[in-house]
């Protein structure tokens, strides 16, 4: 058999689901760690994220080997709120910066530190989740579009039979826009992708450039 001929047959195996309940866990726990002005409902909102997970990974706890829609559904519905909290935040962070009443220097960088590690975190989320129709179907459906071009697509000789992009791959993604504020080894394809991406890279440049000068005053 030749080398073609396997990795045309190769299935790969379902994607393992502690990655991103480990992901989803740090970005509860940065919620909690905020300063109450910073987070609304301060525990009730972290409390229901980890409902929300826990149920996720008692559905579906190994590999994730099969979608139903509910399950589907509680995902989007977790990430989605995860991302409406730490927007909150961002802005209660940009608003109290532009008044002025930021005036502990640590307190703000830790601050700043949380949100954006979070915000990584989320769209990292929203990467994997969207990305050809979710890590259920990019394993057991060929020949889909892809939203997300990785270097492994365009050359497949570089990869293991079978390879499809995992969490990881779209956390180390999210990781290089919002430090680069642009697209690095992965090009994004489709319009939401580079619409998500540009959204992020604003984002990012935003916080860091406010929390970053608004410290450097303070520190003087």
């Amino acid at each position: 058999m030749t080398t073609t001929s396997v990795r045309a047959t190769t299935i790969p195996r379902p994607e393992p689901r502690w990655p991103v309940a480990v992901a989803v866990a740090v970005a509860i726990g940065l919620q909690v760690v905020l300063p109450g002005r910073f987070a609304p409902g301060h525990r009730l909102v972290p409390f229901l994220e980890l409902v929300l997970l826990i149920g996720i990974v008692i559905a579906n706890p190994g590999r994730i080997d099969r979608v139903t829609l509910p399950l589907r559904w509680t995902s989007i519905a977790l990430i989605g709120m995860i991302t409406v909290t730490n927007a909150w935040s961002a802005v209660r962070l940009v608003l109290e910066i532009v008044a002025g009443a930021a005036d502990d220097a640590l307190g703000l960088l830790s601050s700043g530190a949380a949100i954006w590690a979070t915000n990584v975190i989320v769209f990292g989320l929203w990467y994997w989740e969207l990305d050809r129709g979710g890590p259920h179907t990019r394993t057991h459906v060929t020949g889909l579009y892809p939203d997300f071009s990785f270097p492994q697509d365009q050359n497949p000789e570089l990869a293991r039979p079978g390879w499809r992009p995992r969490f990881v791959d779209y956390l180390y993604m999210s990781f290089t826009n919002a430090t680069a504020f642009s697209p690095t080894d992965v090009m994004p394809l489709a319009r939401w992708a580079k619409l998500t991406m540009m959204a992020q890279s604003a984002i990012s440049l935003a916080t860091v450039t406010l929390v970053v000068a608004r410290a450097i005053g303070l520190f003087k």
